[in-house]
């Protein structure tokens, strides 16, 4: 008799678990928990990329001005180059032009009446 109740209660506990699996994997597989999963991949995807870019770059910048140290000891070239004055346009510098001489309009349309 204490077989029996035995083995049928382990059963019914392998059913409840079964059954509670099964239903927790079929909550898994809606297409709404497909989505968030999936969009939840993609930001920590995109997060380890931006990582890894923005190493990437750090790096690349750090080389180039090594190498652009090793290039100018090379070279000889120490100083700054002097940067020329900055122009200015000629049609700035223009004096003869002036509004003065020339006719002004008014756009006033209520000045005639």
């Amino acid at each position: 008799m204490f077989r029996r109740t035995f083995w049928f209660s382990s059963g019914v506990a392998a059913g409840v678990w079964a059954t509670t699996k099964v239903n927790r994997k079929l909550k898994q597989l809606t297409p709404e928990n497909l989505a968030v999963t999936a969009a939840n991949k993609a930001i920590e995807t995109g997060a380890r990329i931006k990582d890894r870019a923005v190493g990437f770059a750090l790096d690349v910048r750090d080389n180039m001005a090594q190498r652009e140290a090793e290039l100018t000891d090379a070279l000889g070239i120490r100083e700054d180059p002097e940067l020329p004055a900055p122009r200015r346009v000629a049609a700035i510098e223009n004096t003869t032009y002036t509004t003065k001489s020339h006719k002004t309009h008014s756009y006033n349309r209520n000045e005639d009446h």
